[in-house]
């Protein structure tokens, strides 16, 4: 057996594709393990243009590549990460995935010859398995931050997470001289609530005040629940009058909203506290302070009312 029949054996026996073209993109070879995954017989298709075999591979891009190659005469590589696939070569793995085709990392070698043709060597593996089994942790990493953030109830900002925006925004807010509002609400008499419907009466009162407050809010705005019945709102950019209006427009969702709960209605009031950054505010807490004192007021001051820190308004 010749050099050249060893190594054509061993490539027709290696578990990764093989495809050799010379620098007009011409077949010169391929293995056994393209023939099969293809299904092209390579005595009908050496000689010819590679992208006309394969008119799904990505013609400017993939010339860039090969030319750096010839060019360079170093190898380069393109992972599934960056493209799932070159070649559409269907996969034989018994797992559901999002493509029918194979994912590939493909391998681009150049090949050095007495002759003056030059050649590079495409090596193109099957991942699928990789990609599926990554695809999968990283969907299930992504659930885990998420509920990391989210309030398991009602689904809005817990307040670690909701903290967290807080203290960016403020700093944004100082660095760049923006309006920063914040609103804090209180739903009045939820321990009485609680004792009359229960604990599920109650979560479901949680859990529609939040979607009706939800629907409220701009794109920009954080909300979330700050602690059992009290929900906390940032409104970046915003001025003392920005917040009053939405503040009120949430008191009044939130009274005129009527929960369902076995075959009762339940009602529900909210008493609201807003407070705008200023320059005594150092730090965030400085503004969630201020918030809940004006909180505190509305609370003493009769209910289902808004209160501006500092300032007690009462919006009828």
């Amino acid at each position: 057996m010749s050099p050249d029949d060893i190594c054509t054996d061993i490539a027709n026996k290696l578990n990764t594709g093989i495809i050799i073209i010379d620098s007009k993109y011409n077949i010169v070879f391929w293995n056994r393990y393209l023939e099969i995954h293809a299904d092209k017989k390579p005595e009908n298709f050496i000689g010819q243009d590679i992208f006309q075999i394969f008119p799904e591979l990505p013609e400017k891009w993939l010339k860039r590549k090969i030319e750096s190659v010839f060019q360079l005469k170093t190898q380069s590589f393109c992972s599934w990460e960056q493209r799932h696939h070159l070649f559409e070569l269907p996969h034989t793995r018994p797992i559901t995935t999002n493509s029918h085709f194979m994912a590939q990392n493909c391998t681009f070698l150049p090949l050095e010859a007495k002759e003056d043709n030059e050649h590079v060597c495409i090596l193109i593996e099957d991942v699928t398995d990789v990609c599926h089994y990554q695809t999968q942790l990283n969907k299930t990493l992504e659930e885990l931050a998420q509920a990391n953030r989210i309030d398991g109830l009602t689904q809005i900002f817990n307040r670690k997470h909701w903290e967290e925006c807080l203290e960016k925004e403020f700093s944004r807010a100082r660095r760049y001289q923006h309006g920063l509002a914040l609103i804090m609400f209180d739903l009045d008499h939820f321990k009485l609530l609680n004792d009359t419907y229960g604990h599920l009466g109650g979560d479901l009162v949680l859990i529609e005040t939040a979607k009706v407050i939800s629907s409220l809010l701009r794109l920009g705005d954080l909300f979330g629940r700050y602690g059992g019945e009290e929900f906390a709102i940032i409104l970046p950019n915003t001025d003392i009058i920005g917040a009053l209006d939405v503040a009120e427009r949430i008191r009044i969702a939130i009274s005129k909203n009527v929960i369902n709960f076995q075959e009762t209605e339940i009602k529900v009031t909210a008493s609201v506290g807003v407070a705008v950054i200023s320059e005594k505010d150092t730090r965030y807490e400085d503004l969630i302070s201020n918030t809940d004192l004006a909180l505190y007021d509305a609370k003493a001051s009769g209910r289902n009312i808004v209160c501006v820190a500092k300032d007690l308004i009462q919006v009828k």
